[in-house]
């Protein structure tokens, strides 16, 4: 193929995904984007030069007419209208079984923050979604058999690409690693655009890590294109796009305007919010420190104010506005922690659906019916709250900043529980999983992200912990990860040569004086 090598490993099946046509048609879009990917990713890092420099976030004025004239987004999509309970989830084969059969409304089909993105995994996931679409999917595992329920009950898929700033280098191109994003989005889409349609819906996507108006339209830019180079219908594509950014909270309006043709609305991605929170003004000082992470809660005043214009944004132009991920993991031995997590769970969803949210998240098919039932009693019969308009809500700009009135303290047992954490998710990332269970919750790249940039913030700002008194440094937080360590060890199923690599990446991402855009760049360095 004229330009196209492929490095990684060929195994079996993988001929049906890596064709000569699909990969002419991701190196077509590769070619005609690729520049301009790289342009905005440099664009972001001009943006954090001025933040670092002393510079803000607000709502930008070039873009002003857009917020204020009239305009709607297209109406939703087949198999989109109701979104009440979405469940996330890698695309291994279990898991792909299990969400389609889960009773929720849309499975978010994950290559990204749930993804380790092997080569195996990246081209497996592909076939396991094109062997759902064609029925021809099972899955057998100690003894137990898994097979999908009649195509009416299953749930629409929606795939979450690769962000922007990654990029695939087992596929190459011209000399050069293609674009992550691309690769993901082609492949799902020229396998099974057409296979999508005949059942009646559409290739949907949910995009993440976006941090501006211009990457969306980058974005469409590439649907128009597709569909074109395809024969398919313009305006077939859907996409939700993940307000997970800080960046992006001032810009959802005109991030919705750009897509406004494909877009099937925005998402609350509030786990890496907080970490882009962090990473954006981590040179500031303490006004923008966080709480441990696990003090952050959704009622503190700049998530509020995040969430509630989200809702505000999306019905003022006719889109879905869906809530955040429900993590909990329950556990089949502890029934008072089941218990004290299902009322955390029912209280927050409790809270996104009396704002206004058209659904949420959820991690775990057991999380389903509790999300249902809540938001059951306030749709009823209605497929979504669009004609809820949230008139009432007004959010400035300084209302999204104000960080600093976020509750809560830093403790040994905060920076503790981040180490124990990250350890844990990164020997298994690189083991080749990108969601993993650890104490009863379902973490993901987003979860550690938020744990080793608290972990830089804190050194950098010469942060005193509330129970102890001792400053977080570089030392403290050396002993503190032989000492977790010192615990992993003593458990079953203990690898040494993963948490040699966890521990090494960790100590590179949390301890350098260098901050690491993400995590997931030094550590898909380190993947074969």
């Amino acid at each position: 193929m004229d330009g196209v090598e492929i490095t990684g490993t060929s195994q079996d099946r993988f001929d049906e995904i890596l064709t000569p046509e699909a990969l002419a048609f991701v190196a077509a879009l590769q070619r005609e984007f690729g520049a301009r990917r790289l342009e905005l990713l440099q664009a972001r890092q001009d943006r954090q030069t001025e933040l670092s420099a002393g510079g803000t976030l607000d709502f930008l004025p070039e873009t002003k007419h857009v917020r204020e004239s009239e305009w709607r987004v297209a109406p939703p999509a087949p198999g989109l209208v109701d979104r009440r309970v979405e469940i996330t989830g890698p695309v291994d084969r279990k898991m792909t079984i299990n969400a389609l059969n889960s009773g929720a409304k849309v499975w978010l089909a994950d290559f990204e923050d749930a993804n380790a993105p092997t080569w195996e995994n990246t081209v497996n996931g592909q076939l396991n979604l094109r062997d759902a679409l064609d029925r021809a999917i099972d899955f057998e595992t100690g003894g137990k058999s898994y097979t999908l329920k009649p195509d009416e009950e299953l749930a629409t898929v929606v795939v979450r690409p690769r962000g922007w700033h990654l990029e695939e280098k087992h596929l190459v191109l011209d000399g050069a690693p293609m674009s992550g994003s691309l690769v993901d989005f082609g492949l799902y889409f020229f396998h099974c655009a057409a296979r999508q349609i005949a059942k009646g819906k559409g290739p949907y996507f949910y995009l993440p890590k976006m941090e501006s108006h211009l990457e969306a339209r980058l974005w469409n830019d590439v649907f128009v294109r597709a569909q074109d180079l395809l024969g398919i219908p313009q305006g077939t594509i859907r996409a939700t796009v993940l307000i997970e950014t800080y960046p992006a909270a001032f810009e959802m309006e005109e991030i919705l305007y750009e897509l406004r043709d494909h877009s099937a609305g925005l998402n609350a991605g509030r786990w890496d919010y907080l970490f882009s929170v962090i990473k954006k003004f981590r040179t500031r000082g303490k006004e923008f420190l966080l709480p441990e992470r696990n003090a952050v809660t959704m009622t503190a005043p700049f998530m509020r104010a995040y969430t509630e214009l989200l809702v505000r944004t999306c019905h003022k132009r006719g889109a879905h506005a869906i809530g955040g991920m429900a993590a909990f993991i329950p556990s089949r031995r502890d029934a008072e922690v089941n218990k004290i997590a299902m009322e955390k769970v029912r209280a927050d969803k409790t809270r996104e659906s009396g704002d206004g949210f058209d659904g949420s998240w959820v991690a775990h098919p057991d999380l389903v019916p509790i999300c249902r039932e809540i938001f059951d009693g306030v749709l009823g019969d209605r497929p979504n709250q669009l004609d809820r308009l949230r008139e009432d809500v007004s959010v400035s700009a300084a209302d999204l900043l104000a960080v600093s009135e976020t509750p809560g303290d830093i403790t040994e047992a905060g920076l503790r529980n981040n180490v124990d954490v990250a350890l844990r998710y990164l020997a298994a990332w690189m083991g080749g999983l990108g969601a993993v269970a650890i104490h009863n919750l379902m973490e993901d790249a987003a979860t550690a992200e938020i744990s080793r940039s608290q972990i830089w913030q804190w050194i950098h700002n010469g942060i005193e912990l509330a129970d102890t008194g001792a400053v977080v440094t570089e030392e403290l937080v050396e002993r503190i990860i032989d000492e977790e360590l010192a615990k992993i060890k003593a458990e079953p199923g203990y690898d040494e040569a993963l948490y040699a690599q966890a521990t090494a990446l960790f100590k590179e991402v949390a301890l350098d004086d260098d901050f690491a855009e993400f995590l997931t760049l030094p550590a898909y360095a380190r993947m074969p």
